[in-house]
């Protein structure tokens, strides 16, 4: 589904991440760890095409990113859903309006995922008419969950998405993640958490990787 081969970017006039090759086959689950700094944002940005490579070829459901008009970079972005570190929400509009904001912008408001039942899933019900500021950590991660997937994508990206919430709340974020993998979407969330990674042994077949020394390297077999 996305395939880096021999990537590098550069950022300032320095390289971030050098000769990167990866691939994120259908139905994958994996964990992106490094120190903060290394580049996993901008790894994940390059993804989906937020960023362009300095050098390499990005494939991303068959297409080379390079090769892509601004229509087939929307298109892709809507298979693919993320999760930012830094969760932002229009604060003047409700949690479900926020939550099916992608449906309203592509035009597509009466498709996508029921949001009743989206709402139930990530638990926010109760929650539903609630303006972002009302929100906890944990709420806002969970309704920025259900706005990256309402467009039923087959690519969810997630990043650093436990972060700033507690370790109960995290593990709830991660079994959402973790069903949505077994509904056969492609799964990778970046994390330093290494505890995180730990816990989902019994519960999902994954591949850690790591960035070190601008690279990314296969941080042992599967969990």
């Amino acid at each position: 589904m996305i395939e880096l081969e021999n990537v590098a970017y550069s950022y300032g006039g320095g390289e971030l991440l050098s000769d990167i090759s990866l691939k994120l086959a259908a139905g994958s689950f994996h964990f992106l760890t490094g120190p903060s700094g290394a580049g996993k944002t901008t790894l994940m940005k390059l993804c989906y095409g937020a960023l362009l490579p300095t050098a390499g070829h990005i494939r991303v459901f068959g297409a080379d990113v390079r090769e892509l008009d601004r229509d087939d970079i929307a298109m892709v972005r809507r298979r693919v859903g993320v999760v930012h570190q830094d969760v932002k929400f229009l604060d003047h509009l409700d949690v479900s309006e926020n939550i099916k904001l992608p449906l309203t912008v592509s035009g597509r408001s009466s498709e996508g995922a029921d949001l009743d039942e989206l709402m139930s899933w990530v638990g926010l019900t109760n929650r539903a008419n609630a303006l972002p500021a009302e929100l906890s950590g944990g709420e806002r991660q969970r309704a920025a969950l259900a706005r990256a997937v309402i467009m039923s994508p087959d690519v969810v990206l997630a990043d650093e998405p436990t972060g700033n919430i507690d370790w109960e709340m995290s593990q709830r974020l991660l079994r959402l993640l973790i069903e949505l993998n077994k509904m056969g979407k492609t799964v990778l969330i970046a994390t330093h958490d290494l505890s995180l990674i730990r816990a989902t042994k019994a519960h999902v077949q994954a591949r850690v990787l790591r960035i070190a020394n601008r690279r990314v390297q296969l941080a042992g077999a599967d969990l």
